[in-house]
């Protein structure tokens, strides 16, 4: 059994597609809650370790942002979906081993089945959040559609059928993401201060 940090006092599991901004609108909130109080949880990060190491890559390249990562990309999901199917929890259980923040942000989830596990393990704490922009700003932050991973569940399989806490829109036109995140803020000062309390 994989060791686990401390019990959160609250679990916020982001998804949205590729280049929607999950990752600016995470780092945010960690911004301005800090270190003590908030950790950012990637599934992806133990998925790539995982992968990285059964097909002998550079880790290093598979975790940034370049060209490295896009042409394993389709056969990483594919492995990834694999290892899924035989235990549906895996990466879940590797990202959070070693949390000992009271608040959780999942920054990833890609699938229903990252979701289920969190909503299962964390029932009380867990909030879901949607970031999503339109697919003209996704352009221009650089996202062209590819078959095979724009069309797989890691990036549809959200699409429908869940019911988030908060949708947060990430345009230029919509309102302030510091408005939008107000709400989640709140919730996590809260948590946080419970914790303390504990």
């Amino acid at each position: 059994m994989e060791q686990r940090g401390s019990e959160p006092g609250l679990v916020l599991v982001f998804c949205g597609k590729r280049k929607s901004g999950k990752d600016f609108v995470t780092d945010l909130i960690m911004n301005r809650l800090g270190p003590d109080v908030c950790c950012i949880l990637r599934l992806s990060g133990p998925l790539k370790h995982q992968y990285a190491e059964e097909h002998s890559l550079d880790l290093d390249q598979l975790l940034g942002p370049g060209l490295y990562k896009e042409q394993y990309r389709a056969d990483m999901i594919r492995w990834g979906e694999d290892r899924r199917r035989q235990d549906p929890g895996f990466f879940c259980r590797l990202a959070t081993r070693g949390a000992r923040q009271p608040v959780w942000v999942v920054s990833d989830a890609r699938r229903l089945s990252d979701l289920q596990w969190f909503w299962s393990e964390f029932p009380r704490q867990t909030r879901c959040v949607r970031v999503q922009s339109s697919e003209n700003t996704r352009k221009q932050r650089g996202w062209s559609f590819t078959a095979g991973v724009d069309d797989a569940e890691s990036e549809c399989g959200l699409d429908s059928g869940v019911d988030f806490d908060w949708i947060i829109t990430n345009e230029a036109d919509a309102p302030s993401l510091e408005e939008q995140l107000q709400p989640i803020l709140t919730l996590a000062r809260e948590a946080a201060t419970s914790a303390d309390r504990t």
